[in-house]
């Protein structure tokens, strides 16, 4: 069994936090999002992890490091693609050609899930979807009687299905896929300038190869700083019994740590309210402070805040200063 990880998009949407760290690598609950993303995967997968090819784009050295040692801790050959065009999703996994061979798995780096993985080898294929109120927003499939897919429709204006597909992809040959990738750069099958993996789906389906539904139990978006918060909050419910969330180092001074938390090694919690829902890079310091539901980096300092809902880089110093108030009855102070 292989992996294949697309994920050279620039992450614009959740800037600032990817001018220096590529998105799938942003921290939740403590973990990048794309090491999240394949340990969920080999764990629920029925065979041994072969290889796991992650295509990026010029992320620098360190990064290629990082993730070759994510695929090497799952017992794993990690491998590097480089997608030097954002050309579309077709086109990149291609970029992985050589991998795809025997059985794959592709896992776009911008969602987590939690699911069991039905690797049904009767079919050439299943794609794991979730059921949603609001299907125009995102790519869906129309199923026959028998369950199969017949369609991929691309953000639909008017009702055709509401089962989204969630961005992972079971291919019981990635040879298969390979040759229809190929198809759509040789012959120019482009739409909104870029190559699209639901094309070589269709072409796939038009020649009599059968892909099934996945359901998924949970699916949580890493798109954008409110959803990658939001997820960072679901997964430290879904661990909140695990141990080893919190460093064993935390240093508490007159501080409350309210569970579920992430903490890592050589964090200070000083005349502070932390949690639940927060996560805590190593090396931090908080002090007269309230945080929930909020994601800090490493190396950070927060001093006099009352943060929720936010998102804190590496090595960042955030000095609120102390305020002296006199408030009458009925007032308000911010929103």
């Amino acid at each position: 069994m292989r992996i294949i990880v697309p994920m050279a998009g620039m992450g614009k949407r959740m800037r600032p936090h990817t001018i220096t760290v590529p998105k799938p690598l942003v921290p939740v609950a403590g973990k990048p999002i794309v090491q999240r993303l394949v340990e969920e995967l080999a764990a629920i997968a029925h065979e041994p992890i072969e290889e796991i090819a992650f295509i990026i784009g010029d992320f620098g050295d360190a990064v290629e490091a990082n993730l070759i040692a994510i695929a090497e801790s799952l017992g794993a050959k990690g491998s590097i693609y480089h997608q030097d065009e954002a050309l579309g999703t077709a086109h990149a996994i291609l970029c992985a050609k050589e991998s795809l061979s025997g059985k794959v798995i592709v896992a776009f780096a911008d969602t987590l899930f939690k699911a069991k993985l039905n690797l049904d080898d009767d079919k050439d294929g299943v794609l794991w979807v979730k059921q949603i109120p609001n299907p125009e927003q995102f790519g869906v499939v129309k199923l026959d009687d028998q369950n199969n897919i017949v369609d991929f429709i691309e953000k639909p204006s008017t009702f055709v299905s509401d089962l989204a597909m969630i961005g992972i992809y079971y291919f019981k040959d990635g040879a298969n896929l390979a040759n229809e990738l190929q198809y759509l750069i040789d012959n120019n099958v482009i739409k909104g300038g870029e190559y699209q993996l639901p094309d070589a789906l269709m072409n796939m389906t038009k020649k009599g190869m059968k892909f099934v539904p996945g359901k998924v139990d949970d699916w949580m978006d890493c798109g954008n700083k409110n959803a990658t918060v939001e997820t960072n909050s679901r997964i430290l419910g879904y661990h909140a019994d695990e141990e080893g969330l919190v460093a064993a180092d935390l240093k508490l001074e007159n501080s409350i740590l309210i569970p579920p938390c992430y903490v890592g090694e050589g964090v200070v919690l000083k005349n502070a309210i932390v949690g639940p829902h927060v996560s805590i890079g190593a090396g931090c310091t908080i002090e007269n402070s309230v945080i929930e539901g909020s994601i800090i980096q490493t190396s950070t300092t927060v001093k006099n805040a009352n943060l929720s809902n936010s998102m804190i880089g590496n090595h960042v110093e955030y000095l609120e200063s102390p305020k002296e108030l006199s408030l009458g009855d009925y007032s308000t102070l911010g929103k």
